[in-house]
């Protein structure tokens, strides 16, 4: 075991493997770190047959070792699976398990993505939890013609073409130069969440300015330039939605988005913009479009439906020594029943 992780080893193997996410890579580490105060942890394990795996880890920087987290990855920073170039050994994913046991840290945690091979969840130790996700996947197979006939519903087709008929503007970027006017956009969304969410909205700007600054949006787009798309679009004038897309190998992934509603309801500007970001991701040979995790039957689910996207089961796996988690989580409840916070 080596850590951190080589980056030419851990790059050799994203290169190897069509299944590896963005979000598996080495920039996706950098923009972690240079986003939010972690330092690399991660962990190539290399076994006597040739095998290799890289285990995406950071850490929180300055605190004593048995009570920080190593996590793949830390909350909202998404799928931080391990990665292999290979079909893994049941023998090399139990070596693998056990190492990440016997870190000397609070808590240890990795999230898998739709898809990994079920020799991870079957060799999942004792003393790890596991958690469950529903993520949902759009199939780009057959092009984009093919999405647009037979994945995308009767509504989205109608919304796609009400809103070219509303005359709604769009431009994209690959440069990072409408990051800035993607995260005012953000922030409006943010505002309409506190809203429906019954949260003071001085809070909900607070939380979020801690989980999504405009700094971790740049960094992206700065690290991963021509792969990181921001898609803005604009009606009678004034901006109206915007999302960040990202793409590696072939998968794309709808990562953030923002509108103001009083536009982007009566434009169908959003629907438009995912409608584009598809197709460009078809024409650029992806095969999946990722649209995240959402929780069955919700409003978000639906929408993700309707453009043909499909949820899938996936799975994290923790183990931690104190309960910090479960406490942060009851002293959240309570902050939320205080204030008569509503889930969404």
């Amino acid at each position: 075991m080596t850590s951190p992780a080589p980056r030419e080893e851990w790059q050799r193997l994203v290169d190897g493997s069509d299944e590896t996410l963005i979000t598996q890579t080495p920039g996706w580490l950098d923009c972690i770190c240079a986003t939010d105060p972690y330092e690399d942890a991660s962990r190539l394990y290399e076994f006597g047959d040739g095998g290799g795996i890289v285990v995406p880890l950071v850490r929180r920087r300055g605190w004593p070792a048995r009570l920080i987290a190593q996590d793949a990855w830390p909350s909202e920073w998404g799928i931080g699976a391990p990665v292999t170039a290979e079909t893994p050994d049941p023998k090399h994913v139990r070596a693998v398990f056990g190492d990440l046991a016997r870190l000397p840290a609070n808590r240890v945690s990795v999230r898998f993505g739709p898809g990994v091979d079920p020799t991870w969840l079957s060799a999942v130790p004792s003393a790890f939890t596991t958690l469950s996700h529903t993520t949902y996947i759009l199939d780009l197979d057959g092009g984009f013609d093919d999405v647009w006939r037979n994945r995308f519903k009767s509504p989205v087709r109608t919304a796609v073409r009400k809103s070219e008929k509303a005359g709604v503007d769009v431009e994209v970027d690959r440069t990072g130069r409408l990051v800035p006017d993607f995260y005012a956009l953000y922030q409006h969304s943010i505002a309409r969440w506190a809203q429906q969410q019954n949260e003071p909205l001085a809070l909900a700007r607070w939380r979020r300015r801690r989980i999504d600054p405009l700094s971790k949006f740049q960094n992206v787009a700065e690290t991963f330039a021509e792969s990181c798309a921001v898609w803005i679009a604009t009606y009678q004038g004034q901006p109206a939605a915007a999302m960040m897309v990202l793409r590696h190998g072939p998968h794309a992934k709808y990562w953030r988005a923002g509108m103001v509603k009083e536009l982007a309801h009566p434009s169908r500007a959003p629907t438009l913009l995912h409608k584009l970001a598809i197709e460009d991701a078809c024409a650029a040979g992806c095969r999946f479009y990722h649209m995240g995790d959402s929780v069955p039957d919700s409003s978000v689910s639906v929408f993700k439906e309707r453009l043909g996207a499909r949820g899938y089961p996936s799975f994290g796996c923790r183990r931690e020594v104190l309960p910090l988690t479960s406490i942060d989580q009851l002293l959240r409840g309570a902050a939320k029943r205080l204030i008569g916070f509503k889930d969404e």
